[in-house]
């Protein structure tokens, strides 16, 4: 018989809403699970159980009551969804994957966190992260490294590893995580979920709000219609907000375009890294031309494209993320708890000045002016671009990390994640799907991305891929 972490998130919530299944129940399965399986996965900073409860306890109660009046239950009220640990939750511990600030206690939720909690999810604990977010890995001096459960000794990539390692290993039916520079996309592919970086707006940043644009929260699921209904949970405008994308026709849903057929698009296909000198590996590619193929069996058109390969994308990357690194809330006299490649990137930041960071931004912008003139024009460019998630399959825990050598550990990062960063920079929506693993068994994501504010579309794409090459029954050893 299945258990319960066999079932979807919508699966488990439609049992919710019958009565078949309790809140109380489920959160006991998965918080069973994770007692079980978390040191070994290294999913959560930080375990909540008795908040979890609590919370449980309450939502069983709103379900019943919803019952006997006829009402309408939010889509996942009841669902367990943890929380990636550089989103603040009120009362509950937030390190920033960080020894500086090991008992830091933010007293106001983030909107992402509060809009979870007026749906009525559940709150597991605080999902592994690395250092302020600044790597593709996540290894911090917190708590044991996030692994892939597909071979557990290798990485869940990052900075959304232990949201991903969650997922993968049936610790959580889904999770919320966030992506500035592939962070949602990078532990989608290591782990072989679905992963979406939603539109530059889509989602609050705040009430902390990004300064560069780069970052978004997003999901991180097993399937696509469970990604897409955690989507339209999280999106939406906040006062406040620096940036809003377009808004879905009154009354959509993302969940109704899972339903939809995608109808026939012009995919350009990048198989060349936009930033010089990086080689991708064999099975990134047999992905891509696997995907390829699957999309002209489904009638859409594929043809090979490029972006220039220009130094200038590394060099504004380095930039940006130096600032984000100078602006982390380091406490005074704690410089020396943090890790090397931390402590490299705030000294660079000391050395770009406002016109530095200022011209990086703007690289920005005119990359993101130069795909949508050049590759994505409406109505004569693609509707969307195909590539590799990443250069490489899954890494070897500790086969990113350089404490010896911060500099070679930021450049090797670049290296993993060549494709990943141009859509935060631009601000496009990006997705990774799970379409391929290779003869070890190792998943490969492909990643496809759509004009600004076209994210419904390829929540379209996507679900018709997965209905032509379902993913989700297949399943990690630790499962």
């Amino acid at each position: 018989m299945a258990e319960l972490h066999d079932l979807t998130a919508l699966e488990q919530a439609a049992a919710i809403r019958s009565g078949e299944l309790s809140p109380v129940e489920l959160t006991e399965h998965y918080l069973a699970r994770i007692d079980r399986l978390d040191d070994t996965l290294g999913a959560f900073l930080t375990r909540t159980p008795d908040l979890a409860r609590k919370q449980a306890a309450e939502a069983e109660s709103a379900a019943a009551a919803a019952r006997r009046e006829g009402r309408e239950l939010p889509p996942l009220h009841g669902i367990p969804v943890p929380v990636k640990d550089l989103n603040n939750v009120a009362g509950v511990r937030c390190t920033l994957g960080s020894r500086t600030l090991t008992e830091r206690v933010p007293t106001v939720d983030d909107h992402v966190v509060g809009k979870l909690r007026q749906a009525g999810t559940i709150l597991l604990g605080k999902t592994n992260t690395p250092e302020f977010g600044l790597s593709c890995h996540t290894e911090n001096d917190v708590t044991s490294p996030a692994r892939t459960p597909w071979d557990l000794t290798r990485s869940a990539g990052g900075s959304s590893g232990g949201a991903g390692a969650a997922v993968a290993g049936g610790l959580a039916p889904l999770a919320h995580a966030s992506d500035g520079g592939g962070s949602v996309r990078i532990p989608a592919s290591a782990c072989g979920l679905y992963g979406i970086k939603p539109s530059r707006g889509r989602v609050s940043t705040g009430p902390l709000h990004d300064i560069t644009g780069m970052s978004s929260s997003g999901p991180l699921a097993r399937t696509v219609a469970d990604a897409a209904t955690l989507l339209d949970l999280l999106a939406g405008p906040m006062p406040g907000d620096p940036y809003t994308a377009p808004a879905l026709p009154p009354g959509e849903t993302f969940a109704d375009y899972a339903r939809r057929d995608p109808g026939r698009l012009r995919v350009g296909v990048l198989t060349a890294p936009p930033i010089p000198g990086i080689e991708v590996h064999p099975d990134c590619h047999a992905a891509v031309a696997e995907t390829v193929a699957l999309l002209s069996e489904l009638g859409h058109e594929t043809e090979e494209a490029s972006l220039p390969a220009d130094e200038s994308t590394r060099e504004a990357v380095t930039r940006v993320w130096a600032i984000i690194a100078g602006r982390s809330p380091v406490p005074p006299g704690s410089e020396d708890l943090l890790l090397p490649l931390t402590r490299y990137l705030r000294e660079c930041a000391a050395e770009v000045s406002g016109t530095d960071f200022a011209a990086a931004l703007f690289a920005f912008r005119m990359l993101g002016q130069t795909i949508a003139d050049d590759l994505m024009p409406p109505d004569t460019g693609y509707d969307v671009l195909l590539s590799p998630t990443l250069a490489t399959p899954p890494l070897p825990v500790g086969g990113l990390r350089n404490d010896a050598d911060p500099a070679a550990e930021f450049a090797s990062l670049l290296a993993f994640t060549p494709f990943t960063t141009v859509y935060n920079a631009t601000g496009q929506p990006s997705v990774s799907v799970p379409l391929h693993w290779n003869a070890e068994g190792l998943p490969i994501g492909v990643m496809l991305t759509g004009r600004y504010g076209a994210d419904a579309m390829l929540v379209s794409l996507s679900a018709q891929l997965e209905q032509a090459r379902p993913w989700a029954g297949r399943r990690p050893d630790v499962w």
